[in-house]
């Protein structure tokens, strides 16, 4: 992770879906319940994985308390997984980091927090301020490590400045990556990211589950979705139609699924620098996480799939093509 020394799995379980469906969050996510959280961490720990990725806003805490009950229930030790979660910045000054804490140690006991991050480049003080009440906590020993979530290029390397002036180094940027949105190549996050040792966490790195191929070949399943995924989904069906149908060739002559193949590309074509946190609903979709962690695609996929969807690298303005 960056250059903390902390060492992750190329593939995390994001825990939004951990949130329990209630509240801003059923707009997104179904609830499910702690058995079906238990099992799904069970099956990510079995298969590997070692990193779970959960934030305050996840249900204001449910999804950290869900996640540490499914850790110890699989009897995970404090040392055997990095959990990282997120302080929420909206209409916030920095001092809530520090008074914050507290509740986040709380929800996540007994597991303690290896990356703490910002979740979004909205608050009410600088990048710096920010920072340095991180920087503050790992001091106490109360976080092991400051990362930060869907910042520009600029912000990350203010943030990292920051950082390095109190003797730490910026861990991670947490930003959205797929095969479907490859921005960060073409925005300088991806090149701050190489320059200064900072790891990028891909999240919704399955678009939402349009990479795995089943919207396409069920759309039916788009009304059981939440209300605030639906018009999400169709879009970008409609713009990924082309890349589902060479994942799902890829994947019936590798022997795999498509969401193995999609993560995999991403965990693999920028070398070490992005990592991913696909979430998973079911105990299925957490053995494809597994496999995806273990899965390398042969280089003439990888470069199938990179031609295919260079055209991702632009943001999408509307219309029917993109350069």
């Amino acid at each position: 992770m960056g250059r903390t020394g902390l060492k992750v799995t190329p593939i995390g379980l994001g825990t939004w879906q951990f949130a329990q469906g209630t509240g801003f969050d059923r707009l997104v996510y179904r609830g499910i319940s702690q058995e079906e959280t238990n099992a799904i961490v069970r099956t990510a720990l079995e298969g590997g994985i070692n990193w779970f990725d959960t934030a305050e806003a996840y249900g204001w805490g449910r999804s950290e308390r869900s996640l540490a009950t499914a850790l110890a229930a699989a009897g995970a030790a404090d040392g055997d997984v990095l959990v990282a979660t997120k302080w929420f910045p909206a209409l916030r000054t920095a001092s809530s980091i520090g008074r914050t804490i507290v509740r986040r140690r709380q929800c996540l006991k007994p597991y303690s927090i290896g990356l703490f991050q910002v979740h979004q480049p909205l608050a009410l003080s600088s990048v710096d301020e920010q920072m340095n009440a991180m920087a503050d906590l790992v001091e106490l020993g109360l976080i092991r490590s400051v990362g930060v979530s869907n910042f520009p290029a600029s912000w990350m390397r203010r943030a990292h400045a920051a950082l390095e002036a109190r003797g730490l180094t910026l861990a991670s940027n947490q930003v959205k990556v797929s095969l479907m949105d490859r921005h960060i190549e073409v925005n300088g996050v991806l090149d701050a990211a190489r320059e200064l040792g900072v790891t990028i966490i891909a999240w919704s790195p399955l678009e939402m589950g349009v990479l795995t191929g089943k919207f396409h070949r069920d759309p039916g399943l788009l009304s059981s979705r939440p209300l605030g995924r639906r018009g999400f989904l169709r879009l970008q069906m409609r713009r990924g139609r082309e890349l589902v149908a060479a994942l799902e060739e890829i994947a019936e002559a590798r022997g795999v699924s498509p969401a193995v193949v999609a993560l995999s590309w991403l965990v693999n074509f920028y070398g070490e620098t992005v990592v991913a946190i696909p979430g998973a609903t079911s105990v299925s979709q957490a053995e494809q996480n597994v496999t995806a962690n273990r899965f390398r695609l042969p280089a003439e996929d990888m470069e199938r799939l990179d031609l295919l969807t260079r055209r991702f690298r632009r943001p999408w303005r509307g219309g029917s093509r993109e350069e």
